[in-house]
């Protein structure tokens, strides 16, 4: 999309919904408030993903966030979006008002309901261009699910790292590695709450390893002579054998004989 160079003064908006309607009926309602609040489309987009993909370096001070969205829902992308250096304030669009009453009044987190007026739009936009972005702490408790991906935000970019493809966390001094059969990524989140919000994908085996229960394959005996025998965890596709502690070993062998059950 080729952009107009911002106008002064003006408030760069980003508008993201999957319904081609309901972007034209947004910037509709921008047109309106422009007397009172002047704003510039910094951009738009279908769905999540495309949201990532286009919004960085577009200079968006606010986004419109439908929260339905295929592809990725509109708190994940919120989530994501926190990690850039000069992340947008992020105003939801929701239909649904107990979402918005459970979720973003408790958390503090601007919303709009469908459908939209223009005076609640205009008092929306100026709290949050004074707000400034969502502290990711309120964004991560508002989710009513785990996220899909996880995101490394690399100056004006988001890299997106599929939760199915990750086989382990490994916490390391204040990072967190996220491995995959690709490579390797350094996150800043803390392993217990890694643990709590995947609580169904992934099993602890140690107190700085998380694991993928999908990926686990077996287990092996290791230790040598002068090491305290113990035992080892294998995971498809990585030649890498972790270390399971004596403390959760019980534990994740019972996991994994309930799931050889099931």
């Amino acid at each position: 999309m080729s952009l107009l160079p911002e106008a002064a003064g003006a408030l760069r908006v980003f508008i993201a919904d999957d319904e081609e309607l309901a972007r034209e009926r947004l910037k509709a309602l921008l047109a309106d408030v422009a007397p009172e609040l002047p704003t510039q489309i910094a951009g738009e987009a279908a769905n999540g993903l495309e949201v990532l993909d286009r919004l960085p370096g577009t200079g968006a001070r606010v986004l419109l966030l439908d929260i339905q969205m295929p592809g990725m829902a509109g708190l994940e992308v919120a989530r994501h979006l926190a990690k850039l250096p000069e992340a947008p304030a992020v105003i939801f669009i929701t239909a649904h008002e107990r979402h918005a009453v459970e979720a973003f009044e408790l958390n503090a987190l601007d919303y709009l309901l469908k459908p939209v007026r223009a005076p609640r739009l205009a008092a929306a936009l100026r709290k949050a261009a004074g707000a400034g972005p969502a502290p990711a702490a309120s964004l991560e408790r508002a989710s009513e699910r785990a996220r899909e991906y996880f995101s490394v935000a690399e100056r004006n970019r988001i890299s997106l790292v599929p939760v199915r493809d990750v086989l382990y966390f490994k916490a390391e001094l204040k990072y967190v590695t996220l491995r995959t059969r690709a490579g390797e990524h350094l996150i800043e989140e803390p392993l217990v709450q890694l643990e709590r919000e995947f609580a169904d994908r992934f099993v602890r085996i140690h107190r700085n390893c998380l694991v993928s229960r999908a990926a686990i394959r077996g287990f092996e005996r290791a230790g040598t002579r002068d090491e305290e025998p113990h035992w080892e965890v294998m995971l498809e596709g990585l030649e890498e054998r972790l270390p399971v502690s004596r403390r959760q070993w019980q534990a994740v062998r019972e996991l994994v004989a309930e799931n050889k059950g099931g």
